[in-house]
């Protein structure tokens, strides 16, 4: 899938999940719900402007536009988890970590 396209994928998924009809969207952001919905099917090429204004009609960092790391493949997520948890120096954080862990797979 290519950036446009994913970009597109990430503004619809952030609106649904803020229970968010496009023309609500669009009229935060000042811009047409046409020109949104083109957006959320990546055949439109936001300005950096248009996207701080989606992020600020989102309620989100300009950011999470961009992050795309729940696209990724099982394997990968999984390699991004050791590395994750490589990274931890502080034992408290380590502590922390493992029993949100357990938590999330009983």
């Amino acid at each position: 899938m290519n950036k446009k396209a994913l970009i597109g994928q990430r503004i619809k998924e952030l609106r649904k999940r803020r229970g968010l009809s496009q023309d609500k969207v669009a009229e935060k952001a000042d811009t047409s719900p046409n020109y949104l919905s083109r957006m959320e099917r990546g055949t439109e090429n936001p300005t950096l402007d248009m996207l701080i204004k989606l992020s600020d009609a989102l309620a989100v960092e300009l950011w999470e536009l961009f992050d795309f790391k729940h696209e990724l493949n099982p394997k990968a997520l999984r390699d991004t988890l050791k590395t994750l948890t490589n990274e931890i120096t502080d034992d408290e954080k380590l502590r922390t970590a493992i029993r949100i862990m357990r938590v999330i797979t009983r």
